[in-house]
C-alpha cells in the first residue's frame, strides 16, 4: 500500500456504515461507495450507530459512486452484498488492482472474482458481529467477538496494517494465519442462521432459546462439516456448533441479513451460503449428504422470491 490515509468502503448497508462510523470516530479519513447506485453526486450523511442498546454514537460520513473516482489506493473494504462481486471486480480492476482489498462478507469463494481479475492483494475477514437498520441511518450493532482478518492474496506486513487501521473498542480485527476453517466455520453457521430464521420469521436468537430449533441447526452443522472435511477442511461438528451458540445468544433480538433482505424486498445471498456448500458436495459427489442444507436454502429461496414480487405466501386458487 502506497497510502492508507483513506479508508473507502463500498457497500452502504448496515455492516458498511456502522464501520465507517467507528472508524471516523478514530478521526480517520472514511468515504462510503454505493455499490448498487452509480453516477450519483457526492453527498455527506450523519449515521448514528446503537452499540447493544448501551450507548448512541454518531458520525457524518461522505457517500459517492464509483463513477465519480478516478483511482482507489490504500484500504478499500467491500460490505456489498456478495452476489454483486462478479461486476465489481470488473469496475474496480481499472481503478485500484494494486490496492489492499478487504473482504467483509460471508460465504465460501466470495472473494475468487477478484483473484480472478488480478487483484494482487485480497484479504477475507470472517464477520463476528451483527447490525441492522432500526431507522433511516441509524443501526444497532452487536460485537459477539474480534473478528478474524486472513491472507488470500498478499503479506504480513499488510495485513498487520489494515488490521491496525479498521479495529475500534466497538469492532474489533485480529489476524489470523489460516483463514479458510474460519470461513467454513462462519458459513455453516450462515447457512443455518439465514434460512431458518427467515423461514421461522424470527430473530438469531432462536437458536439459543428453543431446543427444537437447535435440534434442526445441529443436522444442517453436520451435514455442512462432512462437506468441509471431504473439501480438506479441518472444522469440528461440536466447535462449529458452540459457535453457532456463541451468536445465537449474542444475536438476541436482531434479524439475520437475509430475513432482512427478505423483509425490504432486497435480493439475499443465500447462494453464497446453502448453494454454495450444495455445489461443493456435488463437486465431490456427494449432494446426497446435504439435503436439509439444499432444502432450507431452496425454501429461503422461495420465500425471498414470493415476497419480491408482492404475492402472498398463502395458498392462492
Amino acid at each position: 500500500m502506497q497510502n492508507h490515509d483513506t479508508i473507502y468502503i463500498i457497500g452502504a448497508g448496515a455492516i458498511g456504515k456502522s464501520l465507517a462510523v467507528f472508524l471516523k470516530l478514530q478521526h480517520k479519513k472514511v468515504v462510503i461507495i454505493r455499490g448498487s447506485v452509480d453516477d450519483h453526486t457526492d453527498f455527506v450523511e450523519n449515521i448514528q450507530v446503537d452499540i447493544m442498546g448501551k450507548e448512541t454514537v454518531e458520525a457524518q460520513v461522505k457517500v459517492t459512486t464509483l463513477s465519480n473516482m478516478d483511482t482507489l489506493d490504500g484500504i478499500i473494504v467491500l460490505t456489498n452484498k456478495s452476489f454483486a462481486n462478479q461486476q465489481l471486480a470488473k469496475s474496480l480492476s481499472a481503478k485500484c488492482k494494486n490496492a489492499a482489498l478487504v473482504i467483509l462478507q460471508n460465504g465460501l469463494d466470495v472473494e475468487q472474482p477478484f483473484i480472478d481479475s488480478g487483484f494482487s492483494q485480497v484479504y477475507r475477514v470472517v464477520i463476528f458481529a451483527s447490525s441492522q437498520s432500526v431507522a433511516k441511518n441509524k443501526f444497532r450493532f452487536k460485537p459477539v467477538e474480534p473478528s478474524p482478518l486472513g491472507i488470500i492474496k498478499g503479506n504480513v506486513q499488510t495485513q498487520e496494517i489494515i488490521v491496525r487501521e479498521l479495529s475500534s473498542l466497538n469492532f474489533e480485527f485480529i489476524s489470523v494465519q489460516n483463514i479458510l476453517p474460519l470461513v467454513w466455520t462462519k458459513t455453516i453457521a450462515n447457512c443455518v442462521f439465514n434460512s431458518v430464521c427467515p423461514l421461522l420469521e424470527t430473530d438469531n436468537g432462536i437458536f439459543y432459546r428453543d431446543e427444537n430449533a437447535l435440534d434442526i441447526a445441529r443436522q444442517v452443522i453436520a451435514e455442512c462439516v462432512y462437506v468441509a472435511n471431504r473439501s480438506g477442511i479441518p472444522v469440528e461438528f461440536e466447535k462449529v456448533a458452540a459457535k453457532l451458540l456463541l451468536i445465537s445468544k449474542s444475536g438476541q433480538g436482531q434479524l439475520i441479513s437475509t430475513y432482512q433482505d427478505i423483509l425490504n424486498k432486497r435480493e439475499t445471498e443465500i447462494d453464497s451460503f446453502n448453494f454454495a456448500i450444495v455445489e461443493k458436495a456435488r463437486a465431490l459427489n456427494c449432494e446426497n449428504q446435504v439435503i436439509r442444507t439444499k432444502l432450507l436454502g431452496e425454501l429461503a429461496k422461495l420465500k425471498s422470491k414470493i415476497t419480491m414480487s408482492n404475492q402472498s405466501p398463502a395458498f392462492r386458487t
